[in-house]
Protein backbone atom coordinates (compact mmCIF):
# COMPACT_ATOMS: atom_id res chain seq x y z
CA UNK A 1 0.00 0.00 0.00
CA UNK A 2 1.24 3.49 -0.82
CA UNK A 3 1.99 6.00 1.91
CA UNK A 4 0.03 9.09 2.87
CA UNK A 5 1.58 12.56 2.85
CA UNK A 6 0.14 14.50 5.80
CA UNK A 7 0.38 18.29 5.46
CA UNK A 8 -0.44 20.72 8.26
CA UNK A 9 1.34 23.69 9.79
CA UNK A 10 0.42 22.40 13.26
CA UNK A 11 2.94 19.71 14.31
CA UNK A 12 0.60 18.36 17.01
CA UNK A 13 -2.16 17.76 14.42
CA UNK A 14 0.36 15.96 12.22
CA UNK A 15 1.53 13.78 15.09
CA UNK A 16 -2.02 12.80 16.05
CA UNK A 17 -3.00 11.98 12.45
CA UNK A 18 0.19 10.00 11.91
CA UNK A 19 -0.44 8.00 15.10
CA UNK A 20 -4.05 7.28 14.12
CA UNK A 21 -3.09 6.13 10.64
CA UNK A 22 -0.24 4.04 12.04
CA UNK A 23 -2.68 2.29 14.36
CA UNK A 24 -4.74 1.57 11.24
CA UNK A 25 -1.71 0.04 9.51
CA UNK A 26 -1.17 3.01 7.20
CA UNK A 27 2.29 4.53 6.78
CA UNK A 28 2.68 8.27 6.36
CA UNK A 29 5.17 11.04 5.79
CA UNK A 30 4.86 14.54 7.26
CA UNK A 31 5.24 18.07 5.93
CA UNK A 32 4.61 21.28 7.89
CA UNK A 33 4.58 23.51 4.78
CA UNK A 34 2.91 23.17 1.39
CA UNK A 35 6.13 23.95 -0.50
CA UNK A 36 7.97 21.25 1.46
CA UNK A 37 5.18 18.81 0.56
CA UNK A 38 5.34 19.74 -3.14
CA UNK A 39 9.09 19.18 -3.20
CA UNK A 40 8.60 15.76 -1.64
CA UNK A 41 5.84 14.85 -4.11
CA UNK A 42 8.05 15.81 -7.05
CA UNK A 43 11.06 13.85 -5.78
CA UNK A 44 11.78 10.36 -7.07
CA UNK A 45 11.13 8.96 -3.59
CA UNK A 46 7.82 10.79 -3.34
CA UNK A 47 6.59 9.62 -6.73
CA UNK A 48 7.48 6.05 -5.74
CA UNK A 49 5.88 6.00 -2.29
CA UNK A 50 3.08 8.57 -1.95
CA UNK A 51 -0.41 7.57 -2.99
CA UNK A 52 -2.51 10.17 -1.19
CA UNK A 53 -2.25 13.66 0.29
CA UNK A 54 -4.18 14.69 3.41
CA UNK A 55 -3.96 18.44 3.94
CA UNK A 56 -5.29 21.13 6.18
CA UNK A 57 -7.22 23.98 4.58
CA UNK A 58 -5.84 26.95 6.54
CA UNK A 59 -2.06 27.19 6.35
CA UNK A 60 0.37 30.11 6.14
CA UNK A 61 2.26 30.91 2.91
CA UNK A 62 -0.02 28.73 0.75
CA UNK A 63 -3.56 27.75 1.74
CA UNK A 64 -4.98 24.32 1.05
CA UNK A 65 -6.80 25.31 -2.15
CA UNK A 66 -3.68 26.85 -3.70
CA UNK A 67 -1.68 23.81 -2.59
CA UNK A 68 -4.17 21.47 -4.28
CA UNK A 69 -4.05 23.56 -7.48
CA UNK A 70 -0.26 23.09 -7.48
CA UNK A 71 -0.71 19.35 -6.96
CA UNK A 72 -3.22 19.14 -9.79
CA UNK A 73 -0.87 20.88 -12.22
CA UNK A 74 1.65 18.04 -11.86
CA UNK A 75 -0.40 15.15 -10.46
CA UNK A 76 -3.96 15.41 -11.79
CA UNK A 77 -5.07 12.00 -10.52
CA UNK A 78 -3.43 11.96 -7.09
CA UNK A 79 -6.15 11.58 -4.44
CA UNK A 80 -6.37 14.48 -1.97
CA UNK A 81 -8.32 14.74 1.27
CA UNK A 82 -8.84 18.20 2.79
CA UNK A 83 -9.55 18.53 6.50
CA UNK A 84 -11.20 21.77 7.61
CA UNK A 85 -13.27 23.17 10.42
CA UNK A 86 -14.72 25.89 8.19
CA UNK A 87 -18.22 25.06 6.95
CA UNK A 88 -17.79 26.69 3.53
CA UNK A 89 -14.17 25.68 2.81
CA UNK A 90 -15.29 23.25 0.11
CA UNK A 91 -16.23 26.22 -2.12
CA UNK A 92 -12.53 27.03 -2.63
CA UNK A 93 -11.98 23.58 -4.17
CA UNK A 94 -14.55 23.63 -6.97
CA UNK A 95 -13.31 21.49 -9.84
CA UNK A 96 -10.27 20.20 -7.93
CA UNK A 97 -11.70 16.74 -7.14
CA UNK A 98 -10.93 16.47 -3.44
CA UNK A 99 -12.60 14.67 -0.56
CA UNK A 100 -13.52 16.63 2.56
CA UNK A 101 -13.46 15.72 6.21
CA UNK A 102 -14.82 18.13 8.79
CA UNK A 103 -12.95 18.92 12.00
CA UNK A 104 -13.21 17.41 14.46
CA UNK A 105 -12.82 14.18 12.54
CA UNK A 106 -13.52 10.85 14.19
CA UNK A 107 -10.47 8.56 14.06
CA UNK A 108 -12.48 5.77 12.40
CA UNK A 109 -13.70 8.18 9.71
CA UNK A 110 -10.16 9.34 8.96
CA UNK A 111 -8.82 5.79 8.70
CA UNK A 112 -11.75 4.58 6.55
CA UNK A 113 -11.57 7.58 4.21
CA UNK A 114 -7.80 7.20 3.81
CA UNK A 115 -8.07 3.44 3.19
CA UNK A 116 -10.76 4.01 0.58
CA UNK A 117 -8.72 6.71 -1.18
CA UNK A 118 -5.63 4.46 -1.21
CA UNK A 119 -7.53 1.56 -2.74
CA UNK A 120 -5.98 0.99 -6.15
CA UNK A 121 -8.19 2.07 -9.01
CA UNK A 122 -7.31 2.02 -12.67
CA UNK A 123 -7.14 5.80 -12.82
CA UNK A 124 -5.25 6.35 -9.57
CA UNK A 125 -3.00 3.35 -9.02
CA UNK A 126 -0.05 5.60 -9.84
CA UNK A 127 0.57 9.21 -10.64
CA UNK A 128 3.00 10.73 -13.07
CA UNK A 129 4.42 14.25 -13.01
CA UNK A 130 3.79 16.23 -16.15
Amino acid sequence: MKQVLLVDDDPSQLAVRQLLLSRGGIESQLATEARQALALLKSDAGRATIGLVVTDHLMPEMNGADFVREIRSSFPKLPVIVISGLPDAHNAYDGLEVLFLAKPCEPEDLIATVRNALTPASDRSSFVAS
